[in-house]
């Protein structure tokens, strides 16, 4: 197993030789700066989300009752402005001596700018009453979905910072140690000098998988898979245990599984073969083991 994201590890939840199933936590890594990345996304995108539902609340009870007000108050001043105008214009008819043309063209003026401004003030009114404008809901809403996305995207990569079980299984080996800094690339492993797997899970160990290497010269002499009978044996041992033919791997490659030596030389090219067999409970036997198989018919 290769963890998907790089980091520090944290804590390894699992010890060797330990059943697992299907989900469970097996290595945290330190998720400290991916966690607050997810949790400042998320807090924008509750923001944005509550600035979306304003918008489609509005126009708001409280704001219309302001906007209404300014209307009245228009009017006041329109009808204040209107009576001063009439005064003026009486006791100008009357003796044109006892008012100034210039106050009855300001009492004229007053009375046009308090007409305009209730005009205004009604117009507001109408503009509060229609709401959020169309355009900026939509691309509030388009604001709130891009980040929404970004925050699932985020918490997903999250949650790749626990490296799980993908199926039932052993662990069979641990190759790295708390504090230890992996990455999807493996552990260094300083024996080898070289990366190796976090983790390594296997199968329950009742029933192992064998897989036997025919050199090429001797492959023309394979007997029909249906006919194939082979069994096997523990080196050191005089243990014989029978196999079940499961497959062949159609694809004849240098022999340099054992040795992992991708650039070595190799002149021996074998064929895989893969058998099965149920294993002995008075026998010790481990994956990774040589073992010595005949193969007849």
């Amino acid at each position: 197993m290769y963890p998907e994201v790089p980091g520090t590890v944290k804590e390894i939840l699992v010890t060797e030789g330990q059943q697992v199933r299907k989900g469970m936590p097996l290595l945290l890594i330190d998720d400290s700066i991916q966690k607050a990345t997810t949790e400042q996304l998320e807090s924008q995108a509750q923001a944005a989300r509550a600035l979306l539902e304003e918008l489609k609340a509005e126009p708001r009870k409280e704001t219309l009752q302001v906007v209404q007000a300014q209307v009245d108050s228009a009017q006041a001043s329109l009808k204040t402005a209107q009576d001063t105008l009439s005064k003026q214009q009486a006791a100008y008819e009357m003796d044109p001596k006892s008012i100034s043309k210039d106050a009855l063209d300001t009492a004229i003026n007053a009375e046009a700018v308090a007409q305009a401004n209730l005009q205004v003030a009604r117009k507001q009114l109408e503009l509060t009453k229609a709401g959020a404008w169309l355009y900026d809901i939509q691309n509030q809403e388009r604001q709130y979905r891009a980040l929404e996305k970004s925050y699932l995207a985020s918490s997903a990569l999250l949650s790749k910072y626990t490296l799980r079980a993908p199926t039932d299984g052993i662990v069979l080996t641990i190759g790295t140690s708390v504090g230890n800094y992996v990455s999807p690339q493996g552990a260094y492993e300083s024996y080898s000098q070289g990366m190796s797997p976090v983790l390594v899970l296997g199968t329950p160990q009742t029933n192992l998988h064998v897989r036997c290497y025919i050199d090429e010269i001797l492959v023309p002499r394979l007997p029909p898979p249906s006919k194939i009978k082979a069994q096997m044996t523990i080196r050191g041992t005089n243990v014989k245990i029978p196999l079940n033919f499961v497959r062949v791997q159609p694809f004849v490659s240098p022999k340099i599984e054992l040795s992992d030596q991708r650039q070595e030389r190799v002149d021996v090219r074998v064929l895989p073969i893969i058998f099965s067999f149920e294993k002995p409970k008075d026998v010790n036997l481990y994956p990774g083991e040589l073992v010595d198989v005949y193969v007849g018919d």
